[in-house]
């Protein structure tokens, strides 16, 4: 087998040629030629990069492949070889080079750039974006919107006050397959739905017992920690473990179910659960330092209407047939959808019609780019000129997000969540004091 190679600068241009394609195939309503006029007279969008790892590569490739609409100027990250990285593989892409900074803040002074990209750990999330909106900028955030139910409403009240669009990294929005199927469902072509199980398996390894070190080099580990409240450094937090500690991140429940209970909750067009029930645990590598649960089953109640998550961390074995997805029943009949493809079933189980994306997208793959997330960055760009509706407003992101806050509330409570229906507010004065979090003093986020 020959060596695999990085792809030419004459690929690339094909790769992006085929995504403004994809594009107009995906739904946005556009012909090729009425789309080049929109963007011919429009100018382009000047736009950053704040996180340069996991999400932040396959967001500049994106970025790139919408070049008629958008222009990526900066590169932001606390870890200088991370930006580096990214900005030497996107001037290999496209032969451009970019401007390198450390401190986010130093970017949203920049009046020339237009919109930003939030790629970096969920407690940076919504402080991020309300100093980017602040300072001018739409936002582009990547799920979870958020790092608890209080930062869920104030990313909205923010948007709404500084009127930019602000649009949730849940890129399924945007696929044509999930468009296409969704729009089946709520047609009836399943009658009534009444259930959705979402569901995650993967076979994560143990993350060990963290030391306490120095801070590597060209790493700014107060930057890093930014409104959490500050701690020691150890060797086992970065660059991904920061995910099951409180202090930074949200669970599996927010790192990956935020996609699929999205598409539940679109699925069954339900806004916030009255009751939420949870067992989880951790059950695999009890010895290590991952201080959550590594396995979770929860069940949000909406009235009639129901949807359960099941989410194994540390367990691969694809009980659905898949390692993640959605699965929709009606009383006419059930969907099973996933990144890839959609399955439509009629009552007595007969598969009635499918469709496959032309392109398989990552699933479980850490930060894996995709056709997906190349068509939900294009519809950011076009929904900041007007042309389109974003198709993951943050008022949408921001219900579908806080599904994960409740859930992981109940864990650490230990109990059911009786909740308002209006606004999902817990009803447990116990309970309810975790909506927030403490913060690093000074770094309290603010409309």
């Amino acid at each position: 087998m020959e060596p695999q190679t990085k792809p030419s600068r004459r690929d690339f241009i094909k790769s992006i040629s085929f995504a403004s394609a994809a594009v107009t195939l995906g739904g946005l309503g556009f012909s090729a030629k009425s789309y080049g006029r929109i963007l011919g007279a429009n100018e382009q969008i000047q736009t950053a990069v704040i996180g340069c790892k996991r999400r932040g590569i396959p967001l500049s490739e994106s970025i790139a492949k919408a070049s008629e609409m958008a222009h990526l100027v900066t590169a932001c990250d606390i870890y200088q070889p991370q930006r580096e990285e990214l900005a030497s593989q996107y001037q290999e892409l496209t032969g451009e080079r970019l401007k390198l900074e450390e401190d986010l803040r130093k970017v949203l002074d920049d009046r020339d750039i237009d919109a930003v990209f939030v790629a970096i750990p969920d407690h940076w999330h919504v402080p991020a974006a309300i100093l980017a909106l602040k300072a001018g900028k739409h936002v582009y955030v990547e799920k979870p919107c958020s790092h608890n139910p209080s930062e869920n409403e104030l990313i909205v009240a923010c948007q709404k006050k500084y009127n930019k669009i602000v649009q949730m990294g849940t890129q399924q929005r945007s696929a044509p397959e999930s468009i296409d199927v969704i729009d089946q469902i709520h047609s009836g072509e399943i009658g009534e739905v009444y259930l959705a199980v979402a569901f995650y398996s993967n076979s994560r390894g143990s993350i060990g017992n963290g030391k306490v070190v120095p801070v590597p080099e060209g790493f700014n580990w107060e930057l890093f920690q930014g409104p959490a409240p500050r701690t020691v450094y150890k060797d086992i937090y970065f660059d991904y473990n920061w995910h099951w500690f409180w202090n930074w991140g949200t669970g599996e429940t927010g790192n990956n179910a935020v996609h699929e209970l999205d598409i539940a909750r679109w699925a069954l067009q339900v806004d916030y659960p009255d009751r939420v029930v949870v067992n989880a645990g951790k059950y695999h590598f009890k010895d290590d330092d991952w201080v959550m649960y590594d396995t979770m089953d929860a069940t949000f109640h909406f009235g009639n209407k129901t949807i359960k998550w099941d989410g194994k961390s540390r367990n691969g074995y694809n009980t659905y047939g898949g390692d993640r997805g959605t699965i929709i029943y009606g009383s006419e009949g059930s969907v099973y959808v996933d990144r890839n493809r959609y399955r439509l079933y009629n009552r007595e189980g007969r598969l009635v019609r499918e469709a496959t994306a032309a392109e398989r997208s990552s699933t479980i793959a850490l930060g894996g780019g995709d056709n997906m997330t190349d068509m939900h960055v294009a519809n950011f760009f076009a929904a900041i000129k007007g042309t389109e509706k974003p198709n993951a407003p943050i008022d949408a992101g921001a219900k579908s997000t806080l599904l994960g806050h409740l859930a992981n509330i109940a864990y650490r409570t230990g109990q059911p969540l009786e909740c308002t229906y209006q606004d999902g507010h817990i009803k447990n004065q116990e309970a309810m004091k975790l909506w927030g979090r403490e913060y690093e003093p000074g770094w309290e986020p603010e409309v």
